[in-house]
């Protein structure tokens, strides 16, 4: 991407945006979202949990 320090907020806005649309697809996931995500059991009530 070009350099944006001297760009305004709405002009970097439309650079990112451009350089977004460029980039390649990125491939499917091969696994569930959120399925590697660490499980946090139940407790009882009125303890934190975490």
């Amino acid at each position: 991407m070009a350099n944006t320090k001297k760009l305004s907020r709405e002009e970097r806005k439309k650079a990112k945006r451009a350089a977004r649309k460029k980039q390649p697809p990125k491939k499917a996931r091969d696994y569930d979202r959120g399925s590697k995500k660490p499980k946090v059991k139940k407790m009882t009530r009125g303890t934190s949990k975490r």
